[in-house]
């Protein structure tokens, strides 16, 4: 099954880029807030406290932003740089969450862009990769 998603034509990414993140990012906190906040001990949850990461889905321009306070995953605001940005494709996103895929191929493809600090990219990429796929594929 292919699940990539067409690119949206330029202009309409660029419009796409200026909505305003809020709103998916709330929902992808509270998706977050289930699949893998209870799975991070403490010392995982406060090496990624306090930073806002950034992840922008390549095809259509949308992005989120999102931020781990001491009560979970919230919705980062729109003012101030991000610590760490990624941008990816949907599909690309889609193996790692499934653990079909790791970060460092992903990385090393081009399919993966990070940007910003490297060492918290690293930080959140060996918590992901310690506590495995976030979402598994039903059984049937």
């Amino acid at each position: 099954m292919n699940t990539t998603l067409p690119s949206l034509p330029a202009q309409w990414r660029e419009r796409v880029a200026r909505l305003p993140s809020r709103p998916p990012s709330t929902l992808l906190a509270l998706l977050l807030d289930r699949l893998l906040l209870p799975r991070l001990d403490a010392s995982q949850r406060q090496a990624l406290q306090g930073q806002t990461v950034e992840i922008e889905l390549q095809e259509l321009g949308a992005r989120v932003r999102l931020l781990l306070g001491e009560r979970g995953f919230r919705a980062a605001g729109e003012g101030g740089a991000a610590r760490l940005r990624l941008r990816a494709r949907a599909d690309a996103l889609w193996r790692l969450l499934r653990g079909q895929d790791d970060a460092d191929r992903l990385f090393f493809d081009g399919a993966l862009v990070m940007e910003g600090d490297t060492e918290y990219g690293l930080i959140l990429k060996n918590t992901l990769d310690a506590i495995g796929p976030l979402w598994s594929a039903p059984v049937s």
